[in-house]
């Protein structure tokens, strides 16, 4: 009787934590979660290159190189692709009141991709050895592709395990329920951190040794992590109504429109992730270790654009197609251009932070910090600027249900990153400073597909941007003159100097990020740009609430 109340008292906690959020509690959730994560990522790169980075280059590139084919595989099945394609028509159920053929597709969908991925697993399974030889680590040693291809074949088993956990993640999101979505990516980074802190030393049972350790010990904290986020997404299911089926339903309607979509974004997706596997292909050709560098420092700046642009786009895009699906042409416009220059806002001092502070923050990941890879963040800046924004501009396609358009354009984009980065990087002969070309490519082509992509945006939604918006990033870019000014200055003041540790690091970054922010905020605030005023009064109430309710009690 005990047993059976207290399971119900956690279900019912359970469902509680799991409510539905509105678009600016769910950003906020999102942006912490995303933060949080990252932080967690921080320590689990800065564990592994700490491990392996300096000692063993070879390893630390093979553990690299090992992620490349199974996280194209699920970047091309599913990830992206199945949000972008799967909400616009289950919310289309949901709102019109037709739960049952809603659940429908998301079982149907659940089993479908399970299968697809699974046999995609086993083929990379099979197949580890020539992938590594010939498409995604030629230029490594015979030592690290026999290591690269060991550590896939584990790695292996994540798009089938991904695969369900995105779906389970896309019906929360669809729902508005965002707290154990958001949790789940750091759960998979706990896993890492466990594989690196005690899977490395080996694995004993009762005596018995059962695994060695090295650095296979992460591969199966990778696994580790996958079956860990899985298990939370799915408690993440309990209390919405979730009605499961172990069936795939053809006629259902949903789910043939949803696959229908699925294949043009899975060709996006696979066609962007093809970039990641030329630059590795790219990358084993130079110095031992740029592999791991560049995907260090690629990490590092994609975290600001996770952090703000895919995090307010997640948030955003399920009332953008619910907005659509309603007939309110005219909420979708106000609501994507006030999204746009909330986004534009928050990258401006994160770019100018990080390009004047690139030294710090690969602090962070590696200890000592590393020339190269300071180096290849100051190149990326350009990324993360373009990039942030790129989210929220493809998603105001996918909640019309065109994923056509950003598909053609990622075709030409990627196309003429990969030139680039050919181009760029000819005298990659075991050059390590080749990788700066990589760098470079990026940056430019994220410009070009962003100029692109706002073009065809402008034409599609009339009126998007008017006077008052233009004028609004005229002032963002106005005030990051006088920011960049205090942060280069702060940086002068508090050298990076020879001891790096975290703890050292840690405080010298806080006082020139806090610096950066106040001017930048107090130059919003001067020349009337609204975004400030919700920090501004936020910051008053965190500081001076509880000071003058104390006042007011004497």
């Amino acid at each position: 009787m005990a047993h059976g109340k207290n399971r119900q008292r956690i279900r019912s906690a359970i469902t509680k934590a799991n409510g539905k959020l509105n678009i600016k509690n769910a950003a906020i959730l999102l942006a912490g979660s995303t933060l949080l994560s990252s932080i967690l990522g921080i320590y689990r790169e800065g564990l592994i290159n700490g491990m392996y980075y300096d000692t063993y280059k070879v390893g630390a590139d093979a553990y690299t190189v090992a992620f490349t084919i199974p996280d194209f595989m699920f970047f091309v099945l599913v990830s992206g692709a199945l949000s972008v394609s799967f909400i616009p028509v289950f919310n289309q159920r949901m709102v019109t009141g037709n739960k049952q053929s809603a659940w429908e597709l998301s079982s149907s969908l659940i089993n479908f991709l399970a299968i697809i991925t699974l046999v995609a697993s086993v083929l990379i399974m099979i197949f580890a050895e020539p992938l590594v030889t010939y498409v995604v680590g030629p230029g490594l040693s015979e030592s690290g592709r026999s290591l690269a291809v060991s550590m896939m074949r584990v790695i292996a088993i994540n798009p089938f395990l991904f695969s369900i956990s995105a779906v389970i993640a896309s019906i929360q999101q669809a729902i508005g329920r965002f707290t154990f979505y958001a949790l789940a990516p750091t759960i998979y980074n706990i896993g890492i951190v466990i594989g690196a802190l005690f899977f490395t030393d080996g694995i004993n049972i009762f005596g018995w040794q059962v695994f060695e350790g090295g650095v296979m010990g992460l591969a199966l904290g990778v696994v580790l992590g996958s079956v860990l986020q899985l298990i939370v997404s799915s408690i993440g299911l309990i209390g919405v109504g979730f009605d499961y089926r172990f069936k795939i339903n053809p006629k259902n309607k949903g789910f043939r429109q949803v696959l229908k979509l699925l294949n043009t974004r899975s060709l996006d997706q696979g066609i962007d992730y093809l970039n990641g596997l030329v630059e590795t292909n790219l990358a084993s050709r130079m110095a031992e270790g740029s592999i791991r560098a560049y995907q260090q420092t690629s990490s590092l700046a994609l975290m600001p654009v996770n952090l703000i642009g895919v995090a307010i786009s997640n948030a955003a895009f399920p009332q953008m197609t619910e907005r659509l699906g309603a007939g309110r042409e005219d909420l979708f416009r106000k609501e994507l251009r006030s999204m746009i220059r909330v986004i534009v806002w928050l990258v401006v001092p994160v770019a100018v932070v990080t390009y004047f502070a690139r030294g710090y923050v690969v602090g962070f990941v590696y200890k000592g910090s590393d020339t190269l890879m300071a180096g290849l963040l100051g190149a990326l800046v350009v990324m993360i600027f373009f990039r942030t924004l790129y989210h929220i501009a493809a998603r105001s396609f996918y909640a019309q249900q065109d994923t056509k358009t950003p598909l053609y354009i990622s075709f030409f984009t990627i196309a003429l990153n990969i030139c680039l980065a050919i181009v760029l990087t000819a005298n990659w002969s075991k050059n390590q400073n080749a990788a700066y070309g990589l760098a470079w490519a990026q940056s430019i082509s994220a410009v070009v597909e962003v100029v692109i992509l706002f073009s065809f945006m402008i034409k599609k939604i009339p009126h998007l941007f008017d006077r008052t918006f233009v004028r609004a990033l005229q002032k963002m870019a106005l005030a990051a003159i006088p920011t960049a000014l205090a942060v280069y200055a702060t940086v002068m003041l508090v050298p990076l100097g020879n001891d790096k540790r975290f703890f050292l690091l840690l405080p010298k970054f806080i006082i020139i990020t806090i610096v950066g922010f106040s001017i930048y905020l107090w130059c919003s605030k001067k020349l009337g740009l609204s975004e400030a005023d919700p920090v501004i009064a936020r910051l008053k109430r965190l500081f001076f609430g509880r000071v003058k309710t104390t006042w007011l009690s004497k």
